[in-house]
């Protein structure tokens, strides 16, 4: 599992970059833009809200984990989360977690 807890770390950080690159490129880049780009549509603000949700949760799940495992440096997974994305934060999580547990799940 840890193997497959980097990978989806990598793809994480990756695919969704693909997008912003997209948006980078365009006429107006500002945080306005995105904001509203972010909810522009009815399932684009679905999915935005689920992600800024489950965000604020992975937050939370992940310091008492990180407590409860001794694993430094939470914080660090918030700063990925909010510059890269949950996609990449959570599998990241998870992998440190695996090696901290000294297991392979």
């Amino acid at each position: 599992m840890k193997t497959l807890y980097l990978i989806a770390a990598v793809l994480g950080a990756v695919v969704p970059y693909v997008f912003f690159v997209d948006f980078l490129t365009g006429a107006d880049t500002s945080l306005g833009a995105f904001a509203s780009q972010l909810f522009a549509t009815a399932p684009a603000g679905g999915f935005a809200s689920d992600l800024f949700i489950t965000s604020a949760v992975f937050w939370v799940w992940s310091y008492g984990e990180a407590r409860r495992v001794g694993m430094r440096r939470w914080w660090a997974y918030v700063l990925v989360n909010l510059a890269v994305g949950l996609s990449c934060a959570f599998p990241l999580f998870l992998y440190v977690r695996a090696g901290r547990e000294g297991t392979s799940t």
